[in-house]
């Protein structure tokens, strides 16, 4: 029933108004364009959501390389009124995403900065599109900080391309390439890793882990990785 409820939150009729609603905060016809779709479009947000509100809808998300935010608002149009606290090392995306939420949202929180050092938190983590502009030994330690910010029933929500010989991985990394050139990403691709290295990244900071492909209707190689203490995935089973 829980699980019902949560994907009941996001059926295509609630999607649309709620990216509208999102969408007509920002300032101009280009922001306002690229939230839109990226919210109707990317499966990222009704899948992670969906996860969060199955796991624990009052535990506060700690949102690394978070943009303008798109994620806090889309869980707050959807009920969560756990905290939020994004990190993006992009100045413009922060002020344009503390801009929008200022007057609907004013208790999510948006923060400028990196990620090789990260704030006391107890909650949920998620990690969407950022692994791969870190070194690998960067990624590890990310990885780790992000397992130690975990609660006890929290989740680590990661949604990465991986390497592999896919004609979706050229796609992506074309779309990268793109992406650099048109100035919307400061960071050059540095490290994709593999499933095998990823997974086995996640165990060694002790969680367990599920993966599956996260593609929707897009031609990208992304896969969602969902990580939780090995206590709790236990618990789960049983």
């Amino acid at each position: 029933m829980k699980a019902t409820h949560a994907r009941n939150r996001f059926a295509p009729e609630r999607v649309a108004p709620a990216a509208a609603r999102i969408a007509a905060r920002f300032h101009g016809r280009w922001q306002q364009g690229y939230v839109h779709g990226k919210l109707r479009h990317d499966p990222a947000f009704a899948a992670i959501s969906t996860l969060l509100f199955d796991a624990g809808a009052a535990l506060p998300v700690l949102d690394l390389g978070c943009g303008m935010g798109l994620l806090g608002q889309w869980l707050r149009e959807h009920g969560h009124r756990g905290g939020y606290l994004g990190i993006d090392q992009d100045a413009r995306k922060i002020a344009a995403g503390d801009a929008a939420a200022r007057g609907a949202w004013p208790d999510i929180e948006l923060r400028q900065g990196g990620l090789a050092t990260l704030p006391p938190f107890c909650g949920h983590v998620v990690l969407l599109d950022v692994l791969h502009y870190l070194d690998r030994e960067a990624q590890r330690r990310l990885l780790q900080q992000s397992a130690q910010r975990l609660a006890g029933n929290g989740l680590l929500l990661i949604r990465s391309v991986l390497r592999d010989a896919s004609w979706r991985y050229r796609v992506t990394l074309a779309e990268e390439r793109l992406l650099a050139l048109a100035g919307w990403m400061h960071t050059a691709t540095r490290h994709i890793p593999t499933r095998t290295e990823l997974e086995s990244e996640l165990e060694d900071t002790g969680l367990s882990v599920t993966t599956r492909p996260l593609w929707g209707r897009t031609p990208f190689n992304s896969w969602l990785l969902v990580a939780r203490r090995a206590s709790a995935a236990r618990d789960q089973r049983s």
